[in-house]
């Protein structure tokens, strides 16, 4: 069983998150201590509501350095739906640019549809190389809530990223794996089976505890 900590920086589904975790086999950690998420086998980074709102969180607590550090180590990392998002360079909301982690190249900016948010079920389109989505279906769905998005697939895996990708009136990252990166734009703590099936997959790529 491995020990995962999702990281509690003051935004996020942190109990769901800790339940379906849970419930896919890991032994888990809701905290904001440091040391616990510089040490857990796996590090889940969740957030919701705005980029700039959970950069902040993450700047107060000082928690990007160990996000990157561990990153550089080839320690596993999730970002679900924001905490996806502020893994990239930076977030542009209403004419307002937020300087991200710098993790992932490339910005996240508002979706151009005509219905926003996009929420709900939706279908994703995974490469067949994604670890994250092995053994699930073609044309699984996943549950999403938001507005902005990293919109340029192509770009993110020119930069040798596994790029999974989702349509809402235009093309946009619905998860990326890069090494030890893994992130989802949905959130797989509210995607039933299929979400369950996911967080499994990741799990299976962490250390395993004592």
């Amino acid at each position: 069983m491995s020990d995962v900590v999702v990281l509690d920086y003051g935004s996020g589904n942190l109990r769901s998150a800790e339940r379906a975790l849970a419930a896919a086999g890991a032994r888990v950690r809701v905290t904001d201590d440091l040391a616990a998420a510089a040490a857990a086998d796996g590090l889940v980074v969740p957030g919701v509501g705005a980029f700039a709102a959970c950069m902040a969180g993450i700047e107060a607590l000082g928690a990007g350095p160990v996000i990157a550090e561990r990153v550089a180590a080839g320690r596993p990392v999730l970002g679900i739906c924001v905490g996806m998002q502020v893994l990239f360079e930076h977030g542009e909301e209403h004419g307002v640019v937020t300087k991200g982690l710098g993790l992932l190249p490339g910005p996240v900016t508002r979706l151009a549809a005509t219905r926003l948010p996009h929420m709900g079920w939706n279908t994703v389109r995974a490469p067949r190389e994604s670890v994250l989505f092995a053994g699930l279906p073609e044309q699984s769905r996943f549950y999403f809530v938001h507005s902005y998005a990293m919109g340029e697939p192509a770009a993110l895996a020119a930069a040798g990223a596994t790029v999974t990708t989702a349509h809402h009136d235009t093309d946009f990252v619905a998860a990326v794996e890069h090494g030890p990166l893994s992130a989802a734009q949905f959130h797989p703590e509210k995607s039933a089976d299929t979400g369950a099936a996911l967080l499994r997959n990741w799990l299976a790529t962490l250390p395993s505890g004592d």
